[in-house]
C-alpha cells in the first residue's frame, strides 16, 4: 500500500459545487421532470422532495461521514473503519462494488457526453426543416456511424481526464467552480426564455398540478429510487469527495444543501424544457429521445433556435462533466494511493481504459458494427452495463453502506463525526438504522421484479 498525501477541499464551497456537480448529471436534466409529469405531477414532486430529505440526504450523510473518517480512498476507507470498529475487512467490498460501478458507469456516460458534445455543433449548425422523421434519421445515423461517436466519446473523456489529472484543488476544484454556477446561469436564462416564448402554464400543471391518483405503487417507488439515485449516492464518488473534506466542515447542513441543489436543478430543468416541448406540441417522452430527436424539432422552429439550441447542449455538456469527474475520480484515488503512480498516469490510464469499454456501447447501438448483438429478450450492450449498475451495485451497496454506519459502526463514533444535537442524531440515526435500507431494499426488489420476474412470468 503506497501511501500519498491525501488532499483536501479548500473551502466548504468548493466541496458543496464539487458534490452537487457529481450529484447532477444528464438524468436531472431529462429524466426527473419527464418521470414527475407521468408520476402524477404535484404529488409526484412532494412525494419525490420528502424522498430525498428522509432516505437521499441520511444516506448522503453516511457516505460522506464515512469518507471524511477515512480519509482514503472508498476500499482503504472501508477497510480501515471496519478494522477500527473489529469488524472484518470484507466490508472492503463495498468500496470495491463502488469504484467498479463508477468505472463501468462512466464508460457509457461518457459516450453520452460526446454525443451530447456533437450535438452542440449540430445545434450550432442549425435543425431548420426538422420534423419527427429527420431529427430521427438524423441521431439514428449519428450514433450507427462507427467512428463519428467514438471521436466524440474520446474528446468528453479527454476533457475529463485532463480536469482529474490536476489534482483534487487545480482540477476538480476549479472545473466546478467555474461549470456549476455557469450551468446555474444556463439554466436560469433558458427559464426565461421559456417562460416568455413557450407554454408555461402547461408545463406548471404538468410538472405541479397534484394528481394523487396517479400514484400507485409503482410510481410512489419509482419517487423514492428516483430520489435515492440522483444524489450519487453508493458509487464511491461521494465517499472520495468526504475525504477530501476538512474536519471542520459541518457534513449535515451541507448535504441538505447539496440535496437542496440538486433537487432544485431537476425542477428548474422541468421548467426550461417543457414550455418548450408543449409550446410546438411535442410528446414528452422520456429519455434520449427527447433530448436527441424531439427538441431539435422545436430548435429548428423556434425563434433564436439557433442560439438557445447551443445553449441547451451546453448546459447537457456541464452536467455531464461534472458527473463524468466525480465517476472517474474514486478509481484514480485508489490506483494513485495502491501502487504511488503519479496523479497524470494513473488518470490517463483509468481514462483511456473506460474509452476502450465504452467504445463497445458505441458499436453496441442499433445499426452499427455490434448492432445485432443483444441480451436478455433486447437489451443492447450499454442497456446492459447500465441495468447493473444502476438497479444491482447502487441499491444494494447503498442498503449494505447503510447497514454498516447504522449496525456495525459504533454510536459515539457517529455522534463524534458529525457533531450534531441529540434530538437531531437520533432521528438520522433511526433513519439510517431502519429506514434507509428497507425503503432501498423495496426499491431494489420492485425493480427486480418488474425487469426479471414479470416478463418470466409472461
Amino acid at each position: 500500500m503506497a501511501g500519498t498525501q491525501h488532499a483536501q477541499w479548500s473551502s466548504r464551497w468548493a466541496f458543496i459545487m464539487a458534490a452537487v456537480g457529481s450529484a447532477v448529471g444528464l438524468g436531472n436534466i431529462w429524466k426527473f421532470p419527464y418521470e414527475a409529469g407521468e408520476g402524477g405531477g404535484g404529488a409526484f414532486v412532494l412525494l419525490y422532495l420528502l424522498f430525498v430529505f428522509i432516505i437521499g440526504t441520511p444516506c448522503l450523510i453516511a457516505e460522506l461521514s464515512l469518507g471524511r473518517r477515512g480519509q482514503k480512498n472508498p476500499v482503504y476507507t472501508m477497510k480501515s473503519i471496519a478494522t477500527e470498529e473489529g469488524r472484518s475487512t470484507m466490508w472492503g467490498l463495498l468500496g470495491w462494488s463502488g469504484i467498479v460501478g463508477a468505472f463501468i458507469i462512466i464508460s457509457f456516460y461518457s459516450l453520452v457526453g460526446g454525443w451530447v458534445l456533437a450535438y452542440i455543433v449540430k445545434a450550432a449548425m442549425g435543425f431548420g426543416g426538422f420534423d419527427a422523421a429527420k431529427s430521427t434519421e438524423t441521431f439514428l445515423t449519428f450514433i450507427a456511424d462507427p467512428v463519428q461517436p467514438i471521436v466524440a466519446h474520446f474528446a468528453f473523456m479527454a476533457i475529463t481526464v485532463g480536469i482529474v489529472a490536476r489534482g483534487v484543488q487545480g482540477g476538480l476544484e476549479k472545473a466546478v467552480t467555474v461549470l456549476m454556477p455557469a450551468l446555474f446561469a444556463i439554466l436560469v436564462m433558458l427559464m426565461i426564455y421559456s417562460a416568455v416564448t413557450g407554454a408555461f402554464g402547461e408545463a406548471l400543471n404538468f410538472l405541479f398540478r397534484p394528481n394523487f391518483h396517479a400514484l400507485t405503487g409503482d410510481k410512489i417507488l419509482n419517487a423514492l429510487g428516483l430520489s435515492f439515485f440522483s444524489l450519487s449516492l453508493a458509487m464511491g464518488s461521494i465517499m472520495t469527495y468526504g475525504s477530501y473534506l476538512p474536519k471542520d466542515v459541518n457534513i449535515p447542513k451541507s448535504a441538505i444543501t447539496i440535496a437542496g441543489a440538486d433537487s432544485a436543478v431537476a425542477l428548474m430543468a422541468g421548467l426550461a424544457i417543457f414550455p418548450i416541448v408543449f409550446a410546438y406540441g411535442l410528446n414528452p417522452g422520456g429519455g434520449g429521445g427527447l433530448v436527441f430527436m424531439t427538441l431539435p424539432i422545436a430548435f429548428g422552429q423556434m425563434p433564436m433556435g439557433e442560439i438557445i439550441g447551443p445553449l441547451f447542449f451546453a448546459l447537457l455538456a456541464v452536467a455531464a462533466i461534472t458527473s463524468s469527474i466525480s465517476l472517474l475520480e474514486p478509481g484514480v484515488s485508489y490506483i494513485e494511493e495502491r501502487t504511488g503512480w503519479s496523479r497524470k498516469k494513473v488518470t490517463a490510464t483509468i481514462g483511456f481504459a473506460a474509452f476502450l469499454l465504452g467504445t463497445l456501447s458505441s458499436f453496441g447501438q442499433p445499426g452499427n458494427l455490434l448492432g445485432d448483438l443483444t441480451f436478455f429478450g433486447g437489451m443492447t450492450i450499454m442497456d446492459v452495463k447500465d441495468y447493473f449498475t444502476n438497479n444491482i451495485i447502487m441499491p444494494l451497496g447503498a442498503m449494505f453502506m447503510m447497514i454498516f454506519v447504522g449496525w456495525f459502526v459504533s454510536r459515539k463514533a457517529m455522534m463524534d463525526e458529525l457533531a450534531i444535537e441529540d434530538k437531531n442524531f437520533r432521528i438520522w440515526y433511526f433513519l439510517v438504522r431502519f429506514i434507509c435500507p428497507v425503503a432501498i431494499f423495496a426499491v431494489f426488489v420492485n425493480i427486480i421484479y418488474d425487469t426479471i420476474i414479470q416478463p418470466m412470468m409472461g
